[in-house]
């Protein structure tokens, strides 16, 4: 079998529900064909010439093992067409993955003048988008059919942005951006993963990436950018609390995890971790969001980031009613 062949057979592999093979998803960007095709390329030769040479191994075990009727013979010093030709076969080989490799990151890396750009932060452990207009979600929304280039960058420590249906990963690194774009061609609800280890939550940074069907992203911008005015005080409060990631370090049932819980904590006294006592009420949840390490709580790390510019008087205010709806009893 030519390794064109075992290539395409590969690459056709067991068909899943959605398209996809038993290496891969289902490809949902206009460059996740150019992806998939060079992974094949290289899976094909790497199995191409470990059965071969596997084969021969076996071969010559066979053909020359030890004989006591036999006497050992003096190999030879060299063979120069066989050294050609196992030195320049690899070095074609190479220079065509590189080639191919070359030519796809180029494409992945480089976007289109006319992208939609979004703004990415990564921090443990959350996403968050930024849309032109100002608003941040914590799932990526994009249009289908259009070019999207995200600008990415890290609050603490290094990220990973991963969606494997658009064949697409880049490094977050805090202190600077980081660039990639695709274009998805369907649409429907995609994985989103951090795939750097960032700690002890890294596996629950996941998301989504929801691809809007034509004329359908620019409706549901217009709605999400709204929801304060859309929405009570308390369902704001939560959307905000969801969407800014709080739930990644606040639990809101009582238990502990990187933070305190926030479960009926309004109202009550707080010890700190300097060994004095404070009311939790509005101002002292409005100075915990805007300067998180100025009172921190007993038992607990000053690892919060603080909000200082990130979220308006009005988006505050509708945390804290959220949290005031949060009850103990």
């Amino acid at each position: 079998m030519t390794t064109l062949a075992l290539t395409s057979l590969l690459a056709a592999g067991p068909a899943g529900a959605d398209g996809g093979s038993f290496w891969l998803p289902a490809a949902r960007s206009t460059t996740a064909g150019e992806v998939d095709s060079l992974f094949y390329l290289i899976l094909g030769i790497s199995l191409f010439f470990f059965v071969l040479i596997v084969a021969v191994m076996l071969a010559f075990v066979l053909r020359y093992r030890h004989r006591r009727e036999r006497p050992a013979e003096p190999s030879r010093d060299h063979n120069l067409p066989l050294e050609l030709t196992w030195t320049l076969i690899p070095v074609v080989l190479v220079a065509v993955i590189f080639f191919y490799g070359f030519r796809d990151y180029l494409d992945i890396t480089t976007p289109p003048r006319n992208s939609y750009q979004v703004q990415v932060e990564a921090q443990q452990w959350s996403w968050s988008f930024t849309y032109p207009n100002g608003y941040t979600d914590s799932v990526l929304h994009v249009p289908v059919a259009r070019p999207v280039e995200l600008v990415m960058t890290s609050r603490d420590v290094i990220h990973s942005l991963y969606i494997p249906a658009f064949r697409i990963k880049r490094d977050v690194v805090p202190g600077r951006y980081a660039k990639v774009w695709f274009e998805a061609t369907e649409p429907g609800e995609y994985d989103l993963f951090c795939a750097e280890y960032c700690g002890t939550n890294h596996s629950n940074m996941i998301t989504k990436v929801v691809v809007h069907p034509t004329g359908e992203f620019e409706t549901w911008l217009g709605k999400a950018s709204n929801f304060l005015e859309q929405m009570t005080p308390v369902d704001a409060g939560r959307k905000i609390f969801q969407v800014r990631g709080c739930q990644q370090c606040h639990s809101v049932d009582g238990t502990a995890k990187v933070g305190p819980s926030l479960r009926g904590v309004f109202g009550h006294q707080v010890r700190l971790a300097d060994g004095s006592t404070v009311t939790a009420d509005e101002n002292y949840i409005r100075q915990s969001i805007l300067e998180p390490a100025s009172e921190v709580v007993a038992g607990f790390d000053p690892v919060m980031p603080t909000f200082q510019g990130r979220l308006s008087d009005q988006e505050i205010t509708a945390l804290i009613a959220y949290l005031k709806s949060l009850d103990g009893n």
